[in-house]
């Protein structure tokens, strides 16, 4: 570092004391580190090593491992102004922090009022509601909402299909003037035709936000959701596309209504799903932000886009429900650095069921502590200026675009549905198949998983309306496996095995054991290790070195056919050791699901 000149400021120059590095110094070093992996062969070359270790997103976006300045992408402006990718609004969240929304289902209202008012005393900001058949009782909102200040704490609601049976009784409860009533009144038949397929009621919709504009100009009154396309396994783009395209839906029917764009666009409030994949929530919400700045421009009012970021119900598992407490807190981080201004943390048990006080408490506090402790809001779109974010920021605002308008091509988000579908469908099909593989890694379920944890029971969650766009849960397939595994440890008192038959010492085949217990833990099965002189029937993997293969495979096979074994695996190379004679190979991006599968058929000698 250099010091304070008499003139001026003394220089922080950072890197620039370090020799400068060129990026073909950089891919020699990357080739040195693939030569070391076996990536390359010995003495091989590669023109652009970096293609080796570049992955590709749902939406077709090629990820690099490094991003320069020469990664070019369009000025992201200024927060506060258009087109808004920085902000909506020039200080972001630096004064009070975003909104901190939690969401209420529970059916009790008196349980629900207890705990709303805890949520708002304990900092939370707003509160979202599920009402009617999916949550609190439409003519029990008065109950639930008992002792809040509702000119102070916001109000969402959320009835689906009786948007205006909820808004009614939500006017009856307002016990504020007209004009200080805050919050939102969760107008979207939109998002009910996305879940049910229900023909939506624009008219109604664009009617009841044209009154609510006249009697309670601070209330918001459409909600644009966009989690119907995630959580049915849709990829961001999809997600994006989707909500613009709705988005342009509802602006043209609160026109066509007699509003004038500009207080249209105010009305609104887009919902997206945040996930623990941190740069893409970022990118996606800034990329958001930018998409509807076109709309609204076009539509002549410039407008900034308001963002309601939940954390992914997708994502979520029901084993080992513990880490979603660390998915939650990524997703929650980068919620806030992509500049949501409201943002609601799922509880850790939300996919098992109704959360209890300790769930809700922990949900509350990551976002307590992101905002009081790691100031977290006091910084400006904190990802700014990354080359890496502001170009996936611009690719990923492309293939949302391009979505748009292939819906807008077939007629708007209502008209497109079946080709929305297929599209969703695709993508699932596509994500399954990588998390089948391994190749998503879900920790807890397909990673590291544990067969001893304790089941976490909640009260089941109220009955929602499907018949439109599934929800699916990534961890769904690995999980149902596991239950089959509980239920005949609870009829037999043991589960399922897959016996690891082992060759040489335990510092030659712990690497493969590891890899073949962890995969076969996925499943359910019990996983004990020992000799192949040991094997006590069943189904067996064999597990050593390549070097000990070489000698003792194909015998130590045979020996378990012997012994009477009905499927014998091998942790290793299908081509390389095919001629051992096992039936079936587990390896590095096998099709983990297949195995699994497979191993269950074989022990209950079904086909």
């Amino acid at each position: 570092m250099t010091t304070p000149s008499k003139t001026g400021p003394a220089e922080l120059p950072l890197a620039g004391e370090f020799p400068q590095v060129d990026r073909a110094q950089w891919r020699r070093s990357v080739e040195a580190v693939l030569r070391k992996s076996g990536v390359l062969a010995e003495g091989q070359h590669h023109d652009s090593p970096e293609d080796l270790l570049a992955t590709t997103t749902y939406d077709g976006i090629t990820i690099s491992p490094l991003y320069t300045a020469e990664d070019e992408a369009p000025a992201a402006g200024f927060p506060g102004i258009a087109p808004y990718v920085r902000g909506g609004s020039p200080q972001g969240s630096a004064a009070g922090g975003w909104d901190v929304r939690q969401r209420h289902a529970d059916p009790d209202a008196s349980l629900t009022n207890r705990e709303v008012l805890a949520d708002l005393e304990c900092g939370a900001g707003s509160v979202w509601l599920a009402l009617g058949d999916g949550g609190i009782p439409i003519d029990q909102l008065g109950d639930a909402l008992n002792g809040v200040y509702l000119d102070l704490a916001g109000v969402v609601l959320d009835a689906g299909a009786q948007f205006a049976a909820a808004a009614d009784a939500y006017f009856e409860v307002l016990d504020v003037q007209p004009s200080a009533a805050i919050g939102n009144l969760g107008i979207d038949p939109l998002g009910v035709h996305a879940r049910t397929g229900a023909a939506p009621d624009l008219d109604a919709a664009a009617e009841l936000a044209v009154r609510t504009v006249r009697t309670h100009p601070k209330l918001q009154a459409i909600v644009v959701d966009a989690l119907p396309y995630h959580d049915a396994g849709g990829s961001d783009a999809e997600e994006l596309g989707c909500s613009i395209a709705a988005g342009v839906t509802y602006l043209r029917a609160l026109t066509a209504a007699g509003l004038d764009a500009a207080t249209a666009a105010q009305l609104m409030e887009f919902r997206y799903a945040a996930t623990a994949d941190q740069f893409m929530t970022i990118a996606k919400l800034r990329a958001a932000r930018r998409l509807w700045t076109r709309v609204t421009q076009v539509s002549g009012s410039p407008a900034a886009q308001r963002q309601h970021a939940v954390t992914s119900s997708a994502m979520l598992t029901q084993r080992d429900p513990w880490v979603n407490m660390l998915r939650t807190t990524l997703a929650c981080f980068a919620a806030g650095a992509g500049g949501a201004d409201a943002v609601t943390v799922q509880s850790f048990d939300a996919a098992i069921g109704l959360p209890d006080p300790f769930s809700r408490r922990i949900a509350r506090n990551t976002q307590a502590l992101l905002l009081e402790e790691s100031h977290l809001g006091q910084v400006i779109d904190p990802a700014g200026g990354s080359w890496y974010v502001e170009r996936l920021t611009d690719e990923l605002a492309r293939a949302g675009w391009a979505w748009f308008q292939e819906i807008e091509r077939a007629g708007g988000v209502v008209e497109a549905f079946p080709l929305v579908r297929e599209r969703l469908e695709q993508t699932w099909r596509q994500r399954s198949e990588n998390i089948a593989h391994r190749k998503d890694a879900l920790t807890g379920v397909s990673e590291f998983p544990n067969l001893a944890e304790k089941p976490v029971r909640r009260r089941p969650l109220p009955p929602v309306a499907t018949g439109g766009l599934p929800r699916v849960r990534y961890a769904q397939a690995f999980e149902e496996l596991r239950d089959r595994s509980d239920a005949q440890l609870a009829q037999t008192g043991a589960r399922p095995s897959v016996y690891l038959a082992t060759i040489g010492p335990v510092a030659v085949h712990t690497g493969r054991s590891t890899f073949a217990a962890n995969l076969f833990n996925a499943g359910g099965f019990e996983t004990p290790v020992g000799s192949v002189e040991d094997f006590p029937g069943g189904v067996a993997c064999v597990c050593s070195s390549d070097k000990l293969y070489a000698d003792q495979a194909a015998d130590a096979v045979a020996a378990l056919r012997k012994a009477g074994a009905k499927h014998v695996f091998l942790a290793g190379s299908a081509k390389k050791w095919a001629d051992t004679g096992a039936d079936a190979f587990i390896f590095v991006g096998c099709d983990a699901l297949s195995v699994l599968h497979t191993t269950y058929r074989e022990l209950e000698g079904t086909k």
